[in-house]
């Protein structure tokens, strides 16, 4: 016979009284299966922790964000941005479903061309590229986004040695009402760096000047701020138009769109306060359709949203190492997952689940990471049932960042899965091993013997 879990009595005050608001309180449901796959199977066939992503939710957030977009919008396209996730495989079903690929450095440039994305279609961001970097994209033709004065002045030089035209566009910022502003990155659109970006790159003539690319921000939780944009990137569109006479091809919206996860302090959850696809395109596609532009010359509008894309496609699993209780009286169970490979961990509060049943009883619980140092917090409070050693938990909407950020301290790096849309799970990522460290370094010679 199996022995019976012992829960410790809670005494609880009771309000009685009308509903608030939000109404009453709602049950917590387990969650044992993803996608169709358990997941007490997965652990016990990949190990705790695990990563896992679906594939069937990417999908179906990729055709959510699509329609919102091309129902307003003639001319749309996705770019897949590879620091939100670039484990090759969810790269690819971006790629299958038709999104370009969006990098911010060398490394992933090389990624995206492994995957097998033509050149032309690799948008090249950020503020630090290379010589040899350059000269790579513009042999592939990919489209090269100028951050700053000095990477214009080299890639002008390489123009005039390689003889070749890349096509380029310029990072703007701009004041959107959102501050501080991200005006760190790009040239500014208010104090008139931006045409004189535009002016040097035209009056050169060494290279085509085919976009106006806008990053304002991360997890905008406001659509009206790209309307903003949106339009302060038309209106210098149009102007380059009419003094140049030269067609912008293309206006780079850049990402930022909230996911649905809940931000540290806020008072309401992520699903409440966090704009639809519907909020930013409206916002964006209204912006431009009414700037002015001639019919047959509207802009391509390039989004390159990850968050919003792929957070809710992400889980990580993970089992209870040890429950105790703390010096001020709280809860405190500890976790074999810890901020080393969630990240996000300091930006939101995670909706976590157990993953088996469990009764109707529930406390108010700290939960921490395995990691020797005492900022290993994975949510400062959580309202669980009573878990013993060994039990297994959810982790929601961890599939943004989490693994391009995550960290091999003191614990190696878990594997990843990906669920397919037939539900059938597929190792994408292995779990590491000491000799993926080990293979990295070397031993001076006359270190390797020692007495003790």
């Amino acid at each position: 016979m199996e022995k019976q879990r012992y829960e410790r009595p809670i005494i609880r005050r009771l309000n009685t009284g009308v509903m608030n608001k939000f109404g009453t309180k709602t049950e917590y449901e387990p969650v044992t299966h993803i996608d169709d796959c358990a997941v007490k199977d997965l652990l016990a066939d990949y190990g705790s922790p695990l990563f896992v992503i679906s594939q069937k939710t990417i999908h179906e957030t990729y055709q959510e964000a699509n329609r919102a977009f091309n129902t307003r919008y003639p001319k749309v396209q996705f770019a897949w941005s590879y620091k939100t996730n670039y484990i090759s495989a969810v790269c690819n079903v971006y790629h299958k479903l038709g999104s370009w690929a969006e990098v911010v450095s060398g490394f992933e440039y090389q990624k995206a061309l492994k995957n097998g994305v033509p050149g032309s279609k690799i948008i090249f961001n950020g503020p630090d590229k290379t010589v040899e970097e350059l000269k790579l994209a513009m042999e592939n033709k990919s489209l090269i986004h100028i951050d700053h004065l000095d990477e214009l002045y080299t890639l002008t030089e390489l123009c005039e040695e390689t003889g070749i035209r890349p096509k380029v566009a310029i990072r703007v910022n701009m004041d959107t009402g959102i501050y501080p502003m991200w005006d760190r990155f790009g040239f500014n659109y208010e104090n008139g760096q931006a045409w004189d970006a535009i002016n040097k790159i035209v009056l050169s003539d060494r290279m085509d000047l085919v976009g106006l690319h806008a990053h304002i921000g991360t997890f905008m939780l406001t659509a009206n701020a790209y309307g903003v944009a949106a339009t302060k990137l038309s209106e210098l569109a149009l102007s380059i138009k009419n003094k140049y006479d030269k067609k912008i091809q293309y206006i780079d919206m850049g990402g930022g769109f909230a996911s649905k996860n809940t931000l540290k302090g806020s008072f309401l959850s992520g699903t409440d306060t966090s704009p639809s696809f519907d909020d930013y395109a409206e916002a964006i596609s209204t912006a431009i359709m009414n700037a002015g532009f001639v019919e047959d010359e509207l802009p391509l509008l390039i989004l390159e949203t990850g968050r919003a894309m792929i957070d809710e496609a992400g889980y990580l699993l993970g089992s209870v190492i040890s429950n105790k209780r703390l010096s001020d009286g709280r809860k405190a169970t500890i976790m074999d997952f810890g901020v080393n490979i969630m990240f996000t961990s300091f930006w939101y509060d995670h909706k976590i689940s157990p993953a088996q049943e469990f009764s109707h009883h529930t406390e108010d619980t700290v939960m921490y990471g395995p990691l020797c140092m005492n900022i290993d917090v994975v949510r400062e409070n959580a309202t669980l049932p009573p878990m013993k050693r060994g039990d297994q938990v959810v982790v929601h909407t961890v599939g943004a960042y989490n693994m391009t950020q995550w960290m091999q301290f003191i614990a190696l790096r878990p594997a990843v899965v990906m669920i397919d849309l037939q539900g059938k799970p597929h190792l994408i990522r292995k779990r590491e091993e000491l000799t993926n460290i080990d293979q990295q370094e070397q031993m001076p010679d006359y270190l390797k013997e020692f007495k003790l």
